[in-house]
Parts: structure tokens; C-alpha cells; sequence
């Protein structure tokens, strides 16, 4: 009579533990996904929201730094009046860059150098006007008269820089795939915001090498990425039959896409007139080198690459129509963004499962 209550426990008690402590460890697992969810929500919303961002002013004003409020953008007469020019911190084939004074704020003052490509500069004047969201350099002031462009400083610089910026001791705790990653993510963003901007699908031209993508952005304080150089910018218009080509030279190099370069072989010389034109997918191409020098040789970078070797893959197809878009690209990129912090957060969850 005394053994059955003792073989009842025996069978109960190893029902009931497991049970509990599963019930724990999904409990923990759900709330581990909700914050996550929280986090990212937020983080995705900071990439993609344009037009209602409550930090943007309305077109023609600016604010930045601790300020308030909008100010309208400086014209001829304040510029000349009210910058003072401190150093040239570079120089282009169109335009000279000075690191500037206004307001005892640091800016960035930027003049034509070539009255030949005056209409490159001011196509990307008339761009930096037209696509003003947080995917782009703050125009705060210019002149077309004097071909002078005044935009907000980086003390970070373009994105060339980045490695050199990731030893800085002050910066070294940026140093992780998790950040990197999220740097190619802002990257992606840029290009999907082209693909999809108000002034149609524009492709990014100034693109035919790696070190020159990455003299076409900033890198801010803050860790993000801003399209700076909107000089060769073209639009792409299928429904009119509208395509463009990128310069009137010949490419070369696997850094540019397939269509970009020579299709005729190396005995018949290069004619732009019977170069064909192309389309965006040109981007799509280059994204894989970029999200490469993004990604670095950290700890962590490798399973990055191994998780994207897919997606890559895609934006290499030899036919720009077999490409993904960009914003399929974003897609992809957040989704294992959203994977790997899961399973850094909690690994051995599915085992324990």
C-alpha cells in the first residue's frame, strides 16, 4: 500500500519539471522576440521614413545641430556674407571643397572648378535640392551665379575612410559585424531611395570603381550613411524607352556591371554611339564589393557574408533583369540583420528547444 503514492511521484515529477521550466524558456524566448521586435521596428522606421520625418523641413529650409528651428536656405548675399572659408579639404574633377565658417558652425563650402562641367555641377545642385531626406547631405545655402554649394559638415569624412575611423580608440567599439552591417543596410537604403525617388528611378553613375563609390558618401558621428556627390545621377524611364549610359567613355573592370562595359570585343574600337544603354540594375551589381568593404574582417563577418551568399549571388546574375531590386536587397539584409541578432542574443535556443 505504501509503494503506490511512491510510484505516482516517481512518474509525476519528471512530467511536471520539464513542462515548467519549457514553459520558462518560451516565455523568455517570446519576450527575447518582442523586444527585438521593438528594436528593430524602430530601427527600420529610422531608415525608412522620408517624407514624415518630423526632423525634415519643409523644401528650402534647414536646421541642424541643437536648432530648432528651420531656417531658409542661404543665398548669394549671406553666403558672401556670413562664411568665412577656413582650408580646402579636397578637389574634384568639378568642384573644390573647403571646410567653411558660419555661425561659428563648421560647414562645408563647395565651388566649381571647371567652367566646362558646369552642368554636372548644377545637376547635382538641382538634385541635392530635389532629394533633400535623410538619405542625403543637409543643403543649407548656394549660388548659382558663383557656382557655390554650401552643405552641413561630417568631421568623419567619406566613407573611404572607414577602416582608418574603426582603429580610432574612441571608435573601436563600432568595430563589429552587428554595426557593419547595419552600415551596408544604410547603404542599400540609399540606392533602394534612388531607385524609388520623387524625380523617378535615378542610378548612381559615379561608380566605376570601389574607391570611387565610397568618395560618394559620409560617414556621420553617428554611425550613418549619406549620399553626398549627386553630380552623375541620370534618370531611368522605361515606360518612355528612356535608359542611360554612364559617361561617355569606355568602362572596364569587374567592378562595373557586364552591360556597362564594351560589348564588342577588343577588335572592334570603342564608339559611344554604338555603346547600349542600360538601366539601374547597374547598382544592384556593385552592391555585393560595397557590403564586402562594409562588412571588413571581423569577428562575426565571415557567417554575415555566408548568410548573404544568396542575395549576392542574385545581384551577379549576368542579366540585369534577373537581378533583385534594391528594395528586395534591403529586404533580404534586415532579414539577417533580424536572424543573427536573435541567435547572438540567445544561442543554443534551438537546441534547447
Amino acid at each position: 500500500m505504501e509503494k503506490k503514492p511512491h510510484f505516482v511521484r516517481r512518474e509525476f515529477l519528471p512530467r511536471e519539471v520539464p513542462s515548467f521550466s519549457l514553459a520558462l524558456l518560451l516565455a523568455a524566448v517570446l519576450l527575447l522576440n518582442a523586444l527585438l521586435y521593438l528594436y528593430l521596428n524602430k530601427f527600420y522606421n529610422s531608415l525608412g521614413r522620408v517624407e514624415t520625418d518630423p526632423g525634415l523641413c519643409p523644401f528650402g529650409h534647414f536646421k541642424f545641430g541643437a536648432v530648432k528651428n528651420c531656417s531658409p536656405w542661404l543665398s548669394c548675399e549671406a553666403i558672401n556674407r556670413e562664411v568665412r572659408k577656413v582650408k580646402c579639404v579636397g578637389e574634384g574633377a568639378v568642384k573644390k571643397v573647403f571646410l567653411s565658417e558660419w555661425k561659428e558652425k563648421k560647414v562645408v563650402l563647395s565651388q566649381l572648378t571647371n567652367s566646362e562641367l558646369k552642368e554636372d555641377f548644377l545637376h547635382g545642385l538641382k538634385m541635392l535640392k530635389a532629394l533633400q531626406s535623410k538619405y542625403v547631405v543637409r543643403l543649407l545655402g548656394y549660388c548659382e551665379q558663383q557656382f557655390t554649394i554650401l552643405t552641413e559638415y561630417h568631421p568623419l569624412g567619406s566613407l573611404r575612410g572607414l577602416n582608418e575611423t574603426l582603429h580610432i580608440p574612441k571608435y573601436k567599439g563600432m568595430n563589429t559585424w552587428h554595426r557593419r552591417l547595419m552600415l551596408a543596410i544604410d547603404y542599400v537604403s540609399v540606392i533602394r531611395y534612388l531607385h524609388s525617388s520623387p524625380l523617378g528611378t535615378l542610378v548612381m553613375c559615379d561608380s566605376n570603381d570601389l574607391d570611387k563609390v565610397l568618395s560618394q558618401y559620409l560617414l556621420t558621428s553617428d554611425f550613418h550613411v549619406l549620399v553626398n556627390d549627386l553630380d552623375a545621377l541620370p534618370l531611368v524611364n522605361r515606360s518612355a524607352g528612356r535608359l542611360v549610359k554612364c559617361g561617355h567613355r569606355e568602362l572596364r573592370g569587374e567592378f562595373v556591371a557586364p552591360e556597362q562595359r564594351w560589348p564588342y570585343g577588343e577588335d572592334v574600337p570603342f564608339e559611344d554611339d554604338l555603346m547600349p544603354p542600360y538601366d539601374e540594375k547597374t547598382d544592384i551589381w556593385k552592391i555585393p564589393d560595397v557590403s564586402n568593404f562594409f562588412l571588413g574582417h571581423v569577428e562575426g563577418s565571415d557567417i554575415v557574408r555566408l548568410h548573404l551568399f544568396d542575395i549576392h549571388a542574385a545581384c551577379k546574375k549576368k542579366d540585369p533583369a534577373e537581378r533583385p531590386s534594391a528594395q528586395e536587397v534591403l529586404d533580404t539584409y534586415r532579414k539577417v540583420l533580424t536572424l543573427l541578432i536573435r541567435e547572438a542574443a540567445m544561442p543554443g535556443t534551438r537546441e534547447m528547444l
